[in-house]
């Protein structure tokens, strides 16, 4: 079978080729040789040669204290509560209020932007396209964040999830009502359940199986990091997801063992690839009824290469390595927020990534921002443009905070409104993070999006 197949597989090494290759990080001096006056109105020809389709050749270098030594929900705690680095956050965490941490990051931020002369991200992007492009869509995906518990800590986490995250998980009665108002949304076409490990969350099936009841024609989407399909209690959670036609989309930030491990943890690269073995044995990747992506991010300070180039490089790494068949590659930046910017920073990397993304600014991904037509709700009910607002705190319409402890907007929940149309005349709230999106070829849940 597959599934025997795959664990014959998994026994053999990644060709040399691959998991041998020890290269620096790919050069930041591409985005110093573009002025930082000269905004790109679309990339430029040879874009793509900024960043290699050999994604496993991608090495960093003194990488080892922002990785777990371990892997899934016992090991990784163990490895969170030995990391010097968890124990210094958790200190400030606890001393200062995550308010006050937030609004330190985006002052960094904000600090490196002045450094290039960079503009505000709303007038700049108005300027450069006109108001009109810059305005909300009808809502058409219904994005939820159902909790930041996960069997992971990954290290580019942009929500900080693990294992310790378990006081932030949505209750039945935010459920309810955000199936409530998904039915009473004409415009919705799909539900995107995220997390966290959002599977490990008892809502997440009641959502799947209420959604597809009354909603057959909608697309349902489980993010998914792969690993959790080996977790106890999720021994049916493929055959689950099939049977409710939930469309996939996987975290395999590369098609190479050391790579991944690296950036997720030790043991977490042979679990993940025994999840595509077991989604595929289940038919996913394989009938077209049951989509199955995958999810590429950098593992340092650079942009993602093209993403059709990468997705023929992942397909053939992977079907050659572990007979593995996948829809679909999705390309995502690494936006500057939470454990990223932490990690930036720390490595004096910040002023330069902003740079990076500013310079590769792309008026052709503007279109397709996910902020435009969705809306994002975290595990608490509240509302947000998109799921970096929502860890950042910038409610939907709501300007970001100017200090911990400046009087905080009210935030508009899914008990606040009868339909998301009553959201179609807010302002979409942006910062400097923003310029993450539009990026190079553009970022999305939904992957590149110029």
């Amino acid at each position: 079978t597959m599934l025997q197949r795959a664990s014959v597989s998994l026994r053999r090494p990644v060709a040399a080729s691959l998991s041998d290759s020890i290269l620096a990080p790919i050069s930041l001096n591409c985005a110093r040789a573009i002025s930082s006056s000269s905004y790109l109105s679309s990339p430029p020809e040879g874009y793509g040669s900024r960043t290699s389709v050999e994604v496993a050749k991608h090495r960093l270098k003194d990488f080892n204290s922002w990785v777990s030594s371990e892997s899934l929900i016992e090991d990784t705690l163990k490895g969170l509560d030995a990391d010097p680095e968890y124990k210094v956050t958790l200190k400030k965490l606890k001393q200062d209020g995550q308010a006050k941490l937030t609004l330190e990051e985006r002052k960094r931020r904000a600090r490196a932007l002045e450094r290039v002369d960079a503009p505000n991200f709303d007038h700049f992007v108005r300027s450069k396209c006109g108001g009109e492009l810059f305005n909300r869509k009808p809502t058409e995906i219904f994005q939820l964040n159902i909790g930041l518990y996960c069997n992971q800590a990954c290290n580019h986490c942009h929500v900080e999830s693990s294992p310790k995250r378990t006081a932030e998980q949505m209750t039945l009665e935010t459920a309810r009502r955000c199936v409530d108002l998904l039915l009473s949304s004409e415009t919705i076409t799909t539900l995107d359940i995220t997390g966290g490990a959002p599977e490990l969350n008892p809502v997440f099936r009641f959502l799947v199986e209420e959604v597809r009841r009354e909603r057959p024609d909608l697309e349902i989407i489980d993010r998914c990091n792969l690993t959790v399909l080996s977790e106890p209690g999720q021994e049916d959670l493929s055959e689950f997801l099939a049977s409710h036609r939930v469309a996939v989309v996987a975290s395999l930030p590369c098609y190479g063992e050391k790579n991944v491990n690296m950036q997720r943890g030790r043991g977490v690269f042979e679990k993940s690839i025994f999840g595509c073995t077991k989604l595929n044995a289940h038919g996913y990747g394989i009938d077209p009824a049951l989509p199955f992506h995958l999810v590429y991010n950098p593992i340092g300070a650079f942009l993602p290469p093209e993403q059709g180039a990468l997705e023929e490089q992942y397909k053939e790494e992977l079907h050659r390595e572990f007979g593995i068949r996948f829809n679909s590659l999705f390309t995502i930046t690494n936006m500057p927020i939470k454990r990223f910017a932490d990690f930036l920073h720390k490595r004096g990397e910040l002023a330069s990534y902003m740079e990076l993304l500013v310079n590769s600014f792309n008026q052709g991904a503007v279109d397709g921002l996910m902020c435009r037509n969705t809306v994002s709700v975290g595990w608490d009910g509240r509302l947000f443009d998109c799921d970096f607002n929502q860890q950042l705190d910038i409610g939907l319409a709501c300007p970001p905070p100017s200090s911990p402890t400046a009087p905080s907007y009210q935030h508009k929940s899914v008990f606040d409104v009868g339909s998301l149309q009553e959201l179609e005349a807010e302002p979409i709230a942006v910062d400097s993070h923003c310029y993450g999106c539009t990026a190079g070829f553009g970022s999305s849940c939904q992957g590149a999006t110029a």
